[in-house]
């Protein structure tokens, strides 16, 4: 564990920071900072850009401007919330990811084995969707990913939409049995849909 976590440090303090930091016009590095370890521990969960302003003490904009800085270089991405036809969507909100799950534990400086994590959920949901992005973009593929939520808390972790066909998926680190989709999503999107477990995953990273 030594070796990795030397090798992660080193590729924090050197790419996430230092290069980061010489290429865009940031002035505030322990915002940058401050700002990276919050969205690392709000993996999966919607983002509200004036909570996070509050919390690394900055105005709005600057927020913005920063996950801007962040998405360019390949450190995060966003999903927006899928929204055409049920009135109850959530139309706006965001995720914010990070594209790798080494780099995210670096930042917090947790390095626990998976099965004493309280996070593992959340590791696995970023790791799945953090590597269907990847092979999207590696094969151009043509998919519109997002999430999907309603305000009375129906969710879907992972929304594709390709060749005018939408797919679902929900992520589970523990398969269950009878795990389904909420009927109001497969109904009104004649959407197909598929949990995503240990035993499967492979499928879903490789996209064949």
């Amino acid at each position: 564990m030594g070796d990795e976590v030397s090798i992660l440090r080193n590729l924090v303090n050197s790419y996430l920071y230092k290069d980061i930091l010489s290429d865009a016009d940031i002035r505030k590095p322990e915002v940058l900072d401050k700002l990276v370890q919050a969205l690392a521990l709000q993996i999966g969960s919607e983002v509200n850009y004036s909570e996070l302003a509050q919390t690394v003490n900055v105005d709005k904009n600057t927020v913005s401007k920063y996950i801007d800085i962040l998405e360019k270089g390949y450190i995060v991405f966003k999903l927006s919330s899928f929204s055409r036809n049920i009135r109850n969507e959530i139309k706006t909100n965001k995720k914010i990811y990070i594209y790798d799950n080494g780099i995210r534990n670096m930042v917090i400086g947790y390095f626990n084995p998976i099965e004493l994590r309280i996070d593992k959920g959340a590791l696995w949901e970023n790791f799945l969707i953090s590597e269907r992005i990847k092979q999207n973009e590696y094969k151009q593929s043509l998919a519109h990913t997002y999430f999907w939520r309603t305000k009375q808390q129906q969710e879907v972790d992972f929304v594709e939409e390709n060749g005018g066909k939408i797919f679902g998926f929900e992520f589970k680190w523990q398969k269950k049995k009878k795990q389904k989709l909420p009927k109001t999503f497969t109904e009104a999107y004649h959407a197909e849909t598929k949990i995503i477990d240990r035993e499967n995953f492979r499928e879903f990273v490789r996209i064949e």
